[in-house]
């Protein structure tokens, strides 16, 4: 009896230390990985939109790796290290396609004699496989915004698919192949996180927000970042040139308009505009910056019988309306201003 109670005592210390040892591990990993996370504040404030996000440090000299979104169309790009040191920034390079950004914090001299703790993307390692265990480390509803440790989750990877997500019935900006997650990673200010193994070691890069509001359903997904590296290299050395879809071309010969809207850095942006060319038509049409563009109506000028209405509901659907519309077109445009809807009309001109 004595014996057997004295076995018993020595298994539970054995399993005891067994689980400290494990906690003590997937803390001490913790700590190092997040010495390679950044917290990035900037631009901001549309409905849905945040003005934080999350990057990665992917050089020693300050060369950060994130998701592609608005927050990086700032003035005042600002970056936290994981020390509280705040810097300043600036975006080098994006790629819609990949749904990926470059950013540099732009006083690199101190990073000369004390090199940044980072991620080698040269030095990834092998691919992970469904049902392998997985952290996730991002600052998720802006948890820390100085010296505090970014959030971390726990998950596995549930599926490696071609990604089809969409937004609504838009297709989302990122097409490639995608890790999706079993864990609620994909939250505000997450976009731009990283997903390690237990290890700790670097295998993607966390995505925005994906909901698909004809079935009510949120992806988890992340980005290899394999499939990111040729795109950071070639951003840190200048040569970066962002690939370009077909359907993104504008049509030969466009109307001229005057209106500049808010960048397009996100899957259906808001078609706010931002400012209005002087003398242009939308000026002379009584356009203002923050106006909200619902409608279009366009009559063609070789078939003015016929008026073409479509709901405008992004930067990109507005784009798309415009570039298909010769110059001597007529439109009509229903706005919100404030709390107010105007219908607001005008010829589009020959581009200069």
């Amino acid at each position: 009896m004595i014996r057997r109670w004295f076995w018993g005592l020595i298994g539970c210390w054995l399993a005891c230390g067994a689980a400290a040892a494990q906690e003590s591990t997937f803390a001490a990993v913790s700590r190092q990985v997040n010495q390679k996370m950044v917290k990035i504040f900037g631009a901001g404030g549309y409905r849905g939109i945040t003005a934080y996000c999350t990057g990665v440090l992917i050089s020693p000299e300050g060369d950060i790796l994130t998701v592609y979104s608005p927050t990086l169309d700032s003035v005042d790009l600002r970056v936290h290290l994981y020390d509280g040191t705040r810097h300043s920034a600036v975006l080098v390079a994006a790629e819609p396609q990949l749904d990926v950004a470059l950013i540099r914090i732009k006083d690199r001299e101190p990073f000369k004699l004390q090199p940044l703790p980072h991620v080698d993307l040269g030095q990834l390692p092998p691919p992970p496989q469904v049902g392998d265990w997985i952290l996730a480390f991002s600052n998720s509803f802006e948890i820390a915004t100085g010296d505090e440790p970014v959030s971390v989750q726990r998950g596995v990877i549930a599926a490696i698919t071609p990604f089809a997500g969409r937004r609504g019935i838009h297709r989302a900006a990122y097409q490639g192949t995608a890790y999706i997650l079993d864990a609620v990673t994909n939250n505000p200010g997450a976009q731009g996180g990283l997903i390690t193994n237990r290890r700790g070691e670097p295998l993607a890069l966390i995505g925005k927000e994906l909901k698909n509001t004809l079935t009510e359903t949120w992806v988890n997904y992340a980005m290899p970042l394999p499939a990111l590296a040729s795109f950071a290299a070639k951003a840190m050395k200048g040569e970066y040139k962002p690939i370009v879809r077909e359907e993104d071309k504008p049509l030969p010969n466009p109307g001229r308009h005057g209106l500049i809207l808010v960048p397009d850095v996100v899957d259906r942006t808001p078609p706010f505009v931002e400012s209005v060319e002087t003398g242009s038509p939308a000026a002379q049409a009584g356009f203002q910056p923050d106006d909200l563009i619902l409608f279009l109506r366009a009559k063609r000028p070789d078939a003015v019988e016929e008026e073409e209405e479509q709901v405008v509901t992004s930067v990109k659907t507005f784009r798309e309306a415009m570039n298909a519309l010769p110059p001597g077109t007529a439109v009509r445009c229903v706005v919100r201003r404030g709390s107010q809807l105007l219908t607001l009309e005008f010829k589009l001109e020959p581009a200069r």
